[in-house]
């Protein structure tokens, strides 16, 4: 009498976890989505700046039909050691220098000084933001009829109170007080923005305690409004900085340039080397070196703010 045996049942594996294969779908089904965006941002970022980089070291320019030639660190060279690109790189520091040193002390006075109020708060910033709000090109045409030396509005109310009229856009000290002044009234707002942010949000307890210690106004602006505020506004500084330095449509309306080339900033000598005197490799070798300074700069300012941070 023979017996049969019955073999035993294979182990099957697990089923994966449901949540696991929904999640890995979900993540291959962004991808899929986001991956055609973000190359065309890749592409339309990181191509110009790798072509200005090539044509850097060239001569190309786009009136010769003569294939571009090779010069090595040449443009550079002859960059670096102009004292034209000296000149111009004076006047755009003195811009950057007092437009934002400006900005930032009648933004955070105006921030402050809203953040006083209970009422109108609201009104109150809506209004300081509205300049911020209008085109580059309208707030400097806007600016060129006011600042005019026959009929502008700022020379009439000059003459209204006996005072000489001032030739604003045509005199070598006036016209980059002009552009620092237009520049200040647009972008003030930026400024009293973000400093209104972090002025509201510092915490009401340390008002509090400071004022069952008889804390004077100063002392609380010093040792608690100030200080917790500072690191937001060095931000917001140095967005502000980084922009006045490549400057270049308020100087294109207002002034081009001139008078000679005082208010002609490196911004807008690049577009001359550009498109007035195409010389394109050199415009190139121009926008790198802008790029690479406001690289180091950055990383300085953002080390300081970190160490900042730590303290």
């Amino acid at each position: 009498m023979s017996s049969t045996t019955t073999p035993p049942a294979q182990a099957s594996a697990p089923p994966p976890a449901p949540g696991r294969t929904t999640r890995l779908g979900d993540r291959k089904l962004a991808v899929t989505f986001i991956s055609p965006a973000l190359l065309l941002l890749l592409f339309m970022s990181i191509f110009p700046l790798l072509w200005a980089l090539y044509l850097s070291f060239t001569d190309y320019s786009v009136t010769r039909d003569k294939p571009a030639k090779f010069v090595g660190l040449q443009n550079y060279v002859d960059i670096l050691t102009s004292s034209q690109v000296h000149q111009r790189t004076l006047t755009t520091l003195a811009y950057v220098v007092g437009a934002v040193l400006l900005q930032t002390v009648l933004g955070f006075g105006i921030a402050y000084l809203i953040s006083r109020r209970r009422r109108g708060q609201g009104v109150l910033t809506t209004l300081f933001l509205v300049p911020m709000m209008l085109s580059p090109v309208v707030v400097g045409l806007f600016w060129k009829f006011m600042f005019d030396a026959q009929f502008g509005v700022v020379n009439s109310m000059l003459g209204s109170l006996g005072l000489e009229p001032v030739e604003w856009l045509t005199r070598m000290p006036n016209a980059l007080i002009s552009l620092i002044v237009v520049d200040t009234w647009q972008w003030t707002p930026f400024i009293m923005l973000i400093a209104l942010a972090g002025l509201t949000a510092v915490p009401n307890y340390l008002y509090e305690a400071a004022s069952i210690d008889r804390a004077s106004e100063w002392f609380r602006f010093r040792h608690i409004t100030f200080p917790l505020v500072w690191p937001l506004l060095l931000i917001a500084v140095m967005f502000r900085a980084i922009e006045a330095f490549r400057l270049f449509d308020l100087v294109y309306i207002l002034t081009n340039g001139g008078p000679g080339v005082s208010t002609e900033t490196l911004s807008f000598h690049v577009y001359k080397v550009a498109f007035l005197g195409f010389n394109t490799g050199t415009a190139s070798a121009y926008g790198i070196l802008m790029v690479l300074v406001v690289l180091v700069m950055a990383q300085f300012y953002l080390r300081y703010l970190t160490k900042l941070k730590e303290k």
